[in-house]
C-alpha cells in the first residue's frame, strides 16, 4: 500500500496569511501515488466512455484545435466520443471517487474557515485539461458568475499531472483579488484587453508550477489566465470551486449538490450509470 505520510491534512496560520494577502496559497502534496493514479485512471476512462457513469449528467467540452478560447468546443450535457482531447468535464461530483475526494477533511476545514459554519455546495466540479501539444489560452478574467446572488469565494485547485509554464499552468496577479470585482459588467468576469493590459503587467504574473498530487487554493476573485500546452505532456487537473448552500441562481434554474452539512452527497448515495462504449 503505497505510504500517505506527508500528506497534507490542514492549513497553516502562515498558509492563511499568505492567502489573505494574495489570493492564493499553495497548499502541497494533498494526494498519495495510489490515490493520484487512481483519479487519472477514473478520468481517462471517463474521456474514453468506460465509465459505469451517467453521462448525461456531465458537462463536457472539447478542446480547442488552434489554442483560440472562442473556438473550444460546445459546453453540453453528454459524451462527445472517445478522445483523450478533452478541455473540460463538469458535474463530476457524481462520480464517486471525486466526489470522495472533494469532501475530504481539509477541504471542509478550508470551506469553515471561509464561510463559517453553515452547509457548503460544489457550484462546480471540474476537470480541466490541456491535452499534449494542444490546449486552450484561457485569457485574464476573475471566477464570478452574474446570475448567482452571491459570489462564490473559492477554488481548489489539485494538479494531475506536472503544471509547468511550458505545459500551460496557472498564471495569477498577487493580491488583485483585493481590487474586487474589475469588469462586473461582464457575466464571467473577464477582463477587456484595456483592463487586462493595466492590471496584469508581466513583472506581476507569478506562474503556479506544481508538481502531480499537489493543491493550490484560490480566491475566486484572484486575476488569472493560462497558455497553451507545448509539450507532450498533458496539463491534468481537477478543480473545485466551494460555494455558501444558500447561493441561488438568480433565474431559478439550477440546485447545486450539497457537499458538507446534513443531508451532503455521499459516493454511497450515487446511482451509477452505464458506460458509453466498451472500447
Amino acid at each position: 500500500m503505497t505510504a500517505t505520510t506527508g500528506l497534507v491534512t490542514t492549513v497553516t496560520p502562515e498558509q492563511w496569511d499568505f492567502y489573505d494577502e494574495n489570493g492564493y496559497v499553495v497548499l502541497g502534496r494533498v494526494l498519495s501515488d495510489e490515490d493520484l493514479s487512481g483519479l487519472r485512471d477514473r478520468i481517462d476512462d471517463i474521456m474514453l466512455g468506460r465509465a459505469a457513469i451517467d453521462y448525461d449528467r456531465l458537462l463536457m467540452q472539447l478542446d480547442s484545435r488552434n489554442g483560440a478560447y472562442a473556438d473550444a468546443g460546445k459546453q453540453s450535457k453528454g459524451w462527445k466520443g472517445a478522445t483523450l482531447d478533452y478541455r473540460k468535464i463538469q458535474d463530476l461530483e457524481f462520480d464517486p471517487l471525486f466526489l470522495s475526494y472533494l469532501r475530504r477533511p481539509l477541504f471542509e476545514e478550508i470551506c469553515r474557515q471561509t464561510y463559517g459554519d453553515i452547509p457548503v455546495s460544489a457550484f462546480r466540479a471540474m476537470f480541466m485539461n490541456k491535452p499534449a501539444r494542444q490546449g486552450t489560452f484561457l485569457p485574464w478574467h476573475q471566477d464570478r458568475w452574474a446570475f448567482l446572488d452571491r459570489d462564490p469565494l473559492i477554488t481548489v485547485w489539485t494538479a494531475l499531472d506536472p503544471a509547468t509554464v511550458a505545459n500551460g499552468c496557472v498564471q495569477v496577479i498577487p493580491g488583485s483579488h483585493k481590487q474586487g470585482l474589475i469588469n462586473p459588467e461582464h457575466g464571467s468576469g473577464f477582463l477587456t484587453e484595456e483592463q487586462a493590459k493595466e492590471h496584469c503587467l508581466p513583472e506581476k504574473v507569478h506562474h503556479l508550477e506544481l508538481q502531480p498530487g499537489e493543491a493550490v487554493l484560490l480566491h475566486n476573485w484572484l486575476v488569472h489566465s493560462s497558455d497553451v500546452n507545448t509539450t507532450d505532456i498533458p496539463r491534468r487537473a481537477f478543480s473545485v470551486c466551494y460555494m455558501d448552500a444558500r447561493t441561488k441562481h438568480t433565474k431559478g434554474r439550477e440546485e447545486y449538490s450539497l457537499v458538507f452539512g446534513d443531508g451532503a452527497l455521499t459516493p454511497e448515495g450515487l446511482t451509477p450509470g452505464s458506460p458509453v462504449a466498451t472500447a
